[in-house]
């Protein structure tokens, strides 16, 4: 008897749903509508995104005020001027 070969592929030892991973991996591509992240996902991603905003405008806060354009307030010291 011939001995079946080793193959380090999981494609081929995974079964999924309709079977093999790759028939599964067609239908996915086949039915694009059926195909939603879980809701565990979801609200994960959706807590990072809070905590990442939360850190932005800690950062932001924490930060040095810099004064770009400190002249630009003055309009009277414009040497082109604005309408004359």
């Amino acid at each position: 008897m011939t001995r079946k070969k080793k193959t380090r592929s999981l494609a081929d030892k995974v079964t999924i749903r309709t079977g093999r991973r790759k028939d599964y991996k067609k239908w996915r591509h086949d039915n694009p509508d059926q195909v939603a992240p879980s809701r565990r996902f979801v609200a994960k991603k959706q807590q990072q995104r809070k905590l990442q905003a939360v850190r932005k405008l800690a950062r932001q806060q924490s930060g040095q005020d810099i004064a770009i354009h400190p002249d630009k307030g003055n309009e009277s010291n414009n040497p082109k001027g604005s309408d004359s």
